[in-house]
Order: C-alpha cells, then structure tokens, then sequence
C-alpha cells in the first residue's frame, strides 16, 4: 500500500507577480507520473489546495484536470481543506466524487468517516481534519476555549473513539490523519498565512502520537517531526525563503503490519530561485553567478550608494529579477537622522532638495541635479518676486 503524501498545492497562486499556472501544471503532470511509475494507491492533499477561497475558472480547470488524471492513474484522492481554502465551496458534491474515487473532507462531521485501504491486513484508515478556525469551530465541536489547541484536540479525540471502536468490534484499521495545522517544532517560510488570529497558533505533537502516520500540511519545507508525523512540504517554491529547499512530496508505504517506511519523492521546480547579494559591478561581473541568470532573483545590493538604474542594469544580466532591496554595506545613510532632523538642519531650499533626493534614494545628487535644482528654484524666486 503506497500513499503519496501532499499538501500546500495553492492553486492560481503567483510568484512576486509572476502567474504559476504552468509550472503548477508541470508538477501535477510529474505526480502523475509518480502515480503510475510508482503504483501509488492515494494521494492525500492535506489542505490549501487553492491559493484563495474563490479561484478563478482556469484554476477550477485545472484541480479538475488533476482529479480526474490522478484517478485514471490508478489512485484515490483524499484532500482537505486548507486556510485558504473555502471548505463550503472546496466540499460541494463530495457524496457524487467518492463514486469517481475522490473523497473530500472539509466539514466537522466527517473527521469521524476515514476512507478504507485494504493492505491485506488491518486498512488503512484516512481521517482528514479540515483546517478549523478555531472561533468558528469552537460551537460546533462543543469546546469552550477556542484555541487552536482546544478544537484539533477535540477532533483527534473524536478519531481515536472511531479507531478504538473499531478495534473493539474486531476490525482494526492503521489510522493515518491528515491536518491542516503548525504543530510545534515546524519551521516556517515567508509564504505561509498566519494561523494566531482567535487563539494561540501552534499545537502539541503529542496529539499525533497514537496514530500509525500523520499527514501534515500548511507549512511549505519538507520537515519530519518526529518518524510518523511530517510536513510534506509544497510542491513548488512560493518565496524566496524556500530557494534551498527540495521540493516534491513523501512516499508514505504500510503492509498489513503497518508503516513501513516514509521517503521524498522530488519534483524540481521548473524555474530555480536565486537569492544574491554584493555590489552592482560584483554581480554583474561575477562568472560564478551564470547559474543564476535563467532563474527567478532576489537581489540585495550593498553599494554604499544606491546605484543609478540598478534594476535595468541588474535584468542585463538577471531579466528575471524579481525582487530588489539595498543594504549598504556601511549601514543606513541616516541610521541616526530622521529625515525631520535632516530638514531642521538645512540652511537653504536648494539643501532641502538635495537632501531629500537622498533621503528617498540613498544616494546624494550629482552635480547635474544639482544644477537642475538650482535653476528651478531660481525660477520659482523670480517668480515670487515678480509677484
């Protein structure tokens, strides 16, 4: 029995700018390779399978697509809902998609109902816990507190009461939960919405520990927290801080005694991230950067001056710079002077400008702007005076 564990896709989603339609159609189209290379038997999505509650038709297209390949494949899909996900919208007609082999878990009263895989043995038995905001869950799972915490305990112990009901009736299952969560210990990316608003963010990775596997999703790097609980990671880079990290998902494996053994699975990125740093002239010089001239870059200059053009000189070398910001190497020009402080000091208009030139800039203004300056305010005095 082979699961591939997934999570985080967001579908429709863009990078700095830059629509990621087709690299997230190159990623679906190697996870079906996987499927059939492999001879998966599910593939879990444990939540944000789109990147905003309302997705645009082209984004609906293509999870449609998806489903209905990865089926063909020969797999089940079980998926549930993410933070960004809509449950409610995510949910509709998930009684029809199971007869198709899909099984969506987005409400509160299916985190009871797994979905069977026969191993020869003891199942294995999925239960998807949607992600659950915890002031809207809080009522409707009876808990007072409503904290992360309070309301995924409620739903882990509403699981287990299945599991051991079942082994009590003498039909044992290898339980393996997914859930939409930031479990202590996990590492987060720049890329991640946050899960604090209504009550404290993180939940205890004891709460997994009675289950065979569990099948986390919402943070983007691949993590083991412990050997049965892990984060398979998104299946492409959403932000820089992601630029080390592999990418792909884990190849999770039970036989009739239970887990077996849980290993990546890697689908590299169509386009590699570059995060660089240094001068302008360094950079554009630099032979050792030709790598990085076919990928996506942040780029962080440390010229003392803020360079003329240094966008349009940088994208001669790097065209697709995505990103650019500036630390100067000696610091801040004015780490001590507010731009108030600065204004206070000057002794005339032309001063003034000047200053403010390189206040917004970070870099003084040469002896053409300053001319230029000097010859509109002596228009603007003559004027005044002609008044």
């Amino acid at each position: 029995m082979r699961i591939l564990h997934t999570s985080d896709w967001h579908l429709g989603r863009s990078f700095h700018g830059v629509g990621m339609l087709s690299a997230q159609q190159q990623f679906i189209d190697r996870l079906v390779e996987t499927v059939r290379e492999r001879e998966v038997n599910a593939v879990l999505i444990a939540g944000d399978v789109y990147d905003r509650a309302l997705p645009g038709v082209d984004v609906v297209r293509l999870l449609d697509s998806a489903l209905d390949r990865i089926t063909a494949a020969g797999a089940k899909v079980i998926l549930s809902s993410g933070n960004h996900d809509s449950a409610a919208r995510l949910g509709f007609g998930s009684r029809i998609f199971e007869r198709g082999g899909v099984y969506l878990r987005t409400r509160i009263t299916e985190i009871p109902d797994p979905v069977l895989l026969e191993t020869g043995g003891p199942p294995v038995a999925v239960y998807g816990i949607p992600y659950l905001e915890p002031r809207l869950a809080a009522p409707e799972l009876g808990v007072d507190t409503p904290h992360h915490e309070t309301v995924i305990g409620e739903a882990v112990r509403r699981i287990r009461e299945d599991v051991q009901r079942r082994a009590a009736d003498g039909t044992p299952v290898h339980p393996v939960v997914m859930a939409h969560v930031f479990a202590s210990g996990g590492i987060t990316t720049d890329s991640e919405r946050d899960l604090t608003v209504g009550g404290v963010g993180a939940v205890p990775l004891d709460l997994f520990d009675s289950f065979a596997y569990t099948a986390l999703g919402h943070l983007h790097g691949r993590q083991e927290l412990s050997p049965s609980v892990r984060y398979s990671g998104s299946p492409l880079p959403y932000s820089f801080s992601e630029a080390r990290q592999q990418k792909g998902g884990l190849m999770v494996e039970f036989d009739a005694g239970g887990l077996v053994s849980v290993e990546p699975v890697l689908w590299p990125a169509p386009r590699r991230l570059a995060v660089l740093r240094g001068t302008l002239e360094h950079l554009l010089a630099d032979p050792g950067l030709a790598d990085a001239e076919d990928a996506y870059c942040q780029i962080t200059l440390t010229d003392d001056e803020r360079p003329a053009k240094a966008m349009e000189r940088l994208r001669t070398r790097f065209p697709d710079t995505l990103v650019l910001s500036f630390d100067p190497a000696s610091g801040p020009r004015t780490a001590n002077q507010t731009y108030s402080q600065r204004l206070a000091r000057a002794t005339d208009d032309l001063e003034i400008c000047c200053g403010f030139l390189d206040h917004v800039r970070s870099r003084q203004a040469d002896e053409q702007e300053k001319k230029l300056f000097a010859e509109v305010l002596s228009k603007v005095q003559s004027a005044e005076a002609a008044q």
